[in-house]
């Protein structure tokens, strides 16, 4: 997922956040020689809005292993998703609706066979060390970036970005990403709180090329305030997918899973 596999792909894209349209001419171009930080958060942000994209990933948590489905919309505007649990059997079905703009994430929790729950976003994503705002967020989208240093991160040279929110735009103070801008993936993500505290650290363990032909993150290791360890294996991810509207809503969280049109 782009993170997801993108954030969780973030960056889990980030994204995730970056569940989540940019010109193929921008995401296809080699990255030039010297970038300002403006040049990188913006590049890295345009791949986080990706459009449509249909993603299955494993996720083993302290709680156990579970596998998911995502369905991702992730433009300029922001994202949507909804995460369905397919396995174990004593959970599926579970799902997760998230929605996030210009602010914070806010979503819904299903529980078969009729449970709902609003989510303000700082709830842990199915019992993971992610977040539900983490797994929607596009941190290279903040108004503050800027290039703080170079760092090597399992041999792989990175330019160390760190991103700042406006006010009352996160729950974090700062992120600090080390990016290969070779790839242009982010090898690790450091979240910070406002106190300058280290919150979430998620590392790259293994990068694939997806099905548009850009290196993503595949496999995430994410590591919580309380020393606890998710690892995130991702398994598939098909992009210009067809969604109905409808399964980006509360009452579509209640029907069955399965995949997406177009794939």
């Amino acid at each position: 997922m782009y993170f997801i596999m993108n954030t969780l792909r973030s960056f889990l894209a980030a994204a995730a956040s970056c569940c989540f349209v940019a010109a193929p001419s921008l995401l296809a171009a080699e990255a030039p020689t010297v970038l300002t930080a403006a040049d990188l958060a913006g590049r890295m942000s345009a791949l986080r809005q990706d459009g449509n994209s249909y993603v299955r990933y494993k996720l083993d948590a302290a709680g156990g292993t579970i596998q998911i489905e995502g369905k991702e919309r992730r433009g300029r505007g922001g994202t949507e998703a909804v995460y369905r649990v397919l396995w174990p059997k004593d959970r599926k079905g579970e799902a997760i609706l998230l929605r996030k703009g210009g602010g914070r994430a806010s979503g819904t929790l299903f529980t078969p066979p009729d449970k709902t729950q609003a989510l303000s976003g700082n709830e842990p994503f199915f019992g993971s060390d992610l977040s539900c705002d983490d797994i929607v967020d596009n941190f290279f989208a903040w108004d503050q970036q800027a290039i703080v240093g170079t760092e090597s991160v399992d041999r792989v040279n990175c330019t160390v970005l760190e991103s700042k929110p406006g006010k009352g735009g996160s729950a974090y103070g700062s992120v600090k990403s080390w990016i290969d801008t070779r790839r242009m993936v982010p090898m690790r993500v450091e979240k910070y709180s406002g106190s300058g505290q280290l919150v979430r650290r998620i590392d790259t363990t293994r990068v694939v090329t997806d099905d548009k032909r850009r290196h993503i993150p595949a496999n995430l290791s994410v590591r919580g305030p309380k020393g606890s360890v998710t690892e995130i294996d991702g398994s598939k991810i098909k992009h210009d997918v067809t969604f109905d509207d409808r399964e980006f809503t509360p009452e579509g969280l209640k029907a069955p899973g399965g995949g997406a049109q177009g794939e």
